[in-house]
C-alpha cells in the first residue's frame, strides 16, 4: 500500500476520532477529586462520552455548545495522524502510532482545559503503547526496539519525576505520568530520537511560558498546561525517527 493512501486513511481516521473527542473532554475537565461530568452546563444529562459537545436539547444549529469544537479537535487530530502515517509509512509501528494518536490529543484538551492530565488516560496510554509496540516488533518491517522503547518509556519518566520533585509547582504528577506513555514511543527509535523529542517538548513550553511573560498575560509563578508541549515534542521526534527510518 502506497504511503499516499496510507497518509489520506490515517486523515480519515483521525479526522472521525476527533470529532468524538469533544464530548469526552468536557466530561473529564474536572478539579482533581470532582466526579466526571454527567450533565451539560444546562442541566440536562449526558449520554455516553464519545461525540460533539452539544446540549441534548435542540438540534442543528439551536442547539447550545461548549467545551472543544468539534471541527478544531477533527481537523487537529486528522493532521497529527496523517503526519506520523506520511513519516512512518507503511510498518507495523505505523498503526500504534496512528492508532492511539487521538488520546494525547484529549489529554492535550483537558489539560488546556482545567491544567489536569487524568490517570484513566494517561496510565492506559502509557501500557497500550509499550503493549502494542511489543506486538509491532514481532512482525516484518518493523523499525525501531521494543527494549528500547521501554527503556525510554522509564527514563523519561524517572526524568519528570525529578522534575517534579525538584519544582513540584511546575510540574504535576499527570505530567510524569504522561512521560512514561510519551517516553516508550520516542524510545521506539533509539536514544537519539528519545533527547530530540524530550528536548523539544521542554523547548515548545519553556518559549509558550517565557511569551506569556514577556506579553504581560501571566505572572513568573502562574502555571500553564505542559502536557500538550510534551505531546508537541514527541510527536516531532516521532516525525525525526520515522523519516530516519
Amino acid at each position: 500500500m502506497g504511503t499516499t493512501v496510507i497518509t489520506l486513511a490515517a486523515a480519515a481516521y483521525g479526522g472521525t476520532a476527533g470529532l468524538a473527542l469533544p464530548r469526552a473532554a468536557y466530561r473529564l475537565s474536572v478539579q482533581p477529586g470532582e466526579p466526571w461530568r454527567a450533565r451539560c452546563p444546562d442541566g440536562h444529562p449526558l449520554r455516553g462520552w464519545l461525540g460533539p459537545a452539544q446540549c441534548p436539547r435542540g438540534s442543528g444549529a439551536t442547539a447550545p455548545r461548549y467545551g472543544p469544537r468539534a471541527r478544531g479537535a477533527a481537523l487537529l487530530t486528522a493532521a497529527v495522524c496523517a503526519a506520523l502515517a506520511a513519516a512512518v509509512g507503511a510498518r507495523p509501528e505505523a498503526v500504534v502510532f496512528v492508532g492511539l494518536a487521538p488520546v494525547p490529543v484529549l489529554l492535550g484538551l483537558v489539560d488546556r482545559a482545567v491544567h489536569r492530565l487524568p490517570d484513566v488516560l494517561t496510565l492506559p496510554l502509557a501500557a497500550a503503547c509499550a503493549a502494542l509496540l511489543g506486538a509491532a516488533a514481532l512482525l516484518p518491517g518493523a523499525a525501531g526496539s521494543w527494549r528500547l522503547a521501554l527503556l525510554g518509556g522509564l527514563a523519561l519518566g524517572a526524568a519528570y519525576l525529578v522534575l517534579f520533585l525538584i519544582n513540584p509547582a511546575g510540574m504535576g504528577l499527570g505530567d510524569v505520568k504522561l512521560a512514561l506513555a510519551l517516553g516508550v514511543a520516542l524510545g521506539w527509535y533509539g536514544w537519539g530520537v528519545w533527547v530530540a523529542g524530550a528536548f523539544l517538548g521542554l523547548l515548545y513550553g519553556a518559549v509558550y511560558g517565557l511569551g506569556l511573560l514577556l506579553s504581560g498575560r501571566a505572572a513568573r509563578d502562574q502555571g500553564f498546561a505542559f502536557g500538550p508541549f510534551m505531546a508537541a515534542g514527541t510527536l516531532t521526534g516521532v516525525l525525526l525517527g520515522g523519516f530516519g527510518a
